[in-house]
């Protein structure tokens, strides 16, 4: 179901994929830095995630201003919070590279300033999480992470030439949430495997998610 979310005095577009039974959690989905919402990867996410019950709102917002990204997905959180036709228990917040940086910021924000006291956010998903700039390991994205105490899942390639394998683990290890971290072997900044196709690495990643998800929420809900 395609919608339209006011975002200031424009509209970001979005996309719901819906469960066929009344969903009780929900993802919000967004891409990196380049692309859009109709990325192979959250396309291939979502239509896995609505098809085992859990309803996703993947979106489109464009500009590198990572300040300005996570406005427009705190926008999208709002917006499906307040929603009449889905009424959701809780979220997971999840994105590729920079999509990801900008749900990892959002969660922060909202913890610091007391506005998830509900608990409507769940977790956050990382994918590709973008930890440094390729070949500039000096510098590590990792305050919001640092931050956060809901549960977190980071997926990457083992080759991500922009999250480097010991250097996500360091982070990790000193990361106060509940956090798992999901390797494909092999795998760069895209997701991409030398003679695997990228379908196969879909299916990776998506039972990767989705078996989290479920483990999370029923930790929870006992």
């Amino acid at each position: 179901i395609k919608v339209k979310i006011p975002f200031g005095n424009k509209y970001l577009d979005a996309i719901f994929s819906v469960p066929e039974k009344k969903p009780t959690y929900g993802v919000i989905l967004t891409h990196g830095a380049g692309g859009d919402m109709n990325f192979p990867h959250l396309v291939s996410l979502a239509a896995y995630l609505a098809s085992h019950g859990v309803l996703c709102l993947r979106f489109t917002c464009k500009g590198l201003n990572i300040a300005y990204r996570a406005k427009a997905f705190k926008t999208v959180v709002e917006y499906l919070k307040l929603s009449d036709d889905y009424k959701l228990s809780g979220v997971f917040l999840a994105g590729r590279s920079m999509g990801s940086r900008a749900a990892a910021s959002v969660i922060r924000q909202l913890s610091q300033e007391n506005d998830d006291d509900d608990g409507f956010i769940q977790g956050l998903v990382c994918l590709s999480y973008p930890l440094h700039r390729p070949k500039l390991q000096s510098k590590l994205r990792d305050e919001d992470l640092l931050l956060i105490r809901c549960p977190v899942l980071f997926v990457s390639g083992s080759a991500d030439e922009m999250c480097e394998k010991q250097l996500l683990e360091g982070v990790v290890s000193k990361m106060k949430a509940p956090k798992k971290i999901h390797w494909i072997d092999k795998a760069n900044h895209g997701m991409a495997v030398k003679g695997q196709t990228a379908d196969d690495i879909m299916e990776e990643i998506n039972v990767q998610v989705f078996s989290w998800l479920r483990e999370n929420v029923q930790l929870e809900h006992k």
